[in-house]
């Protein structure tokens, strides 16, 4: 079957329309990452925006995209970053996840934000490797339990589809797709979300898909990370179950996260000497605790912190 028979199912007009099956969507997602005609491409993703998204079709686009990943290792934390960050300030929720694979857990950020460099260049600060082959992924986990993988890198197709918004002049649901990827197979997931409207979306293409425990929040520019400040709502899953949750402000700092202009290095002098704002700090702690209790972990996020390793000073 070639993708003008499911720009055809989608866009036959009122009345005779209709979404794409969850195997039709995963055909569909196959055929554009073998190279499909690019203007049916074009048309199939805007199609689904103008129409919405079902979980359905989210499943069934992602359980195709993963199928060229299965050989990386599996990791007990999936964490994807694939915001542009421009509500954000420094990326502080990487070094939640460097306490999270303090905790023992192995955890694979993947991501691709566009043209802002702060996640990578924090990434390189805090030294978490960066990998390009399955090879590399398992001895970094190995030695780490933390490794950041480039979409670009790792699946140029997915990549190339997901870089069409700059000529498209609009997101599509590659976006949603990517934070969906999971390619080390991890059973646990974190995701941010800028719009509130598609944490319901990313619950049930996950349970669709058979993962047993997500964490979905509004969080900072989009990505996975909480504000310390403001209640926060979770909905996701909990063993293969739909969950939702809140979480009340662990501080009466009520700024905006991006109030926080600081440069790069405040990352790890935060990490290495412990110096920096206390609502960074809380904006650290507060999103491990959350990807902890995804992973089924009651664990004080504080005591974590003070027991982080942190380099030498002579």
């Amino acid at each position: 079957m070639s993708l003008s028979a499911h720009v055809r199912t989608l866009g036959r007009g009122p009345g005779r329309s209709r979404s794409l099956t969850e195997d039709e969507a995963a055909e569909a997602m196959t055929l554009m990452l073998e190279g499909a005609a690019p203007e049916a491409v074009g048309a199939l993703l805007m199609l689904l925006r103008m129409k919405g998204e079902t979980a359905p079709e989210i499943a069934g686009l992602a359980r195709a995209a993963q199928a060229p990943l299965a050989d990386w290792p599996q990791v007990d934390l999936d964490w994807p970053c694939y915001a542009a960050g421009r509500t954000r300030g420094l990326p502080w929720f990487l070094l939640s996840a460097k306490l999270v694979a303090g905790k023992g857990h192995r955890v694979l950020l993947h991501g691709w934000n566009g043209q802002d460099g702060a996640i990578r260049d924090g990434i390189a600060r805090l030294g978490i490797p960066t990998v390009a082959t399955p090879a590399q992924a398992a001895q970094a986990l190995e030695n780490g339990g933390i490794a950041y993988l480039p979409l670009e890198q790792a699946h140029p197709a997915l990549f190339a589809l997901l870089d069409l918004r700059r000529r498209l002049g609009l997101r599509s649901c590659i976006n949603t797709v990517c934070r969906m990827l999971n390619p080390g197979r991890a059973t646990a997931s974190v995701q941010g979300v800028f719009h509130p409207s598609y944490r319901l979306l990313q619950a049930d293409a996950a349970q669709l898909l058979g993962w047993r425990n997500l964490s979905v929040i509004k969080g900072g520019g989009g990505e996975f990370e909480r504000h310390p400040g403001m209640d926060i709502a979770g909905f996701g899953l909990r063993d293969s179950q739909p969950w939702q949750d809140s979480f009340a402000a662990l501080t009466e700092d009520h700024r905006r996260l991006s109030d926080l202009d600081l440069p790069g290095e405040a990352l790890t002098a935060l990490w290495d000497r412990d110096r920096g704002p206390e609502f960074a700090r809380q904006i650290v702690l507060g999103t491990a605790a959350l990807a902890l209790d995804t992973l089924g972990q009651d664990a004080d996020a504080t005591q974590l912190w003070q027991a982080r390793p942190v380099p030498q000073t002579a």
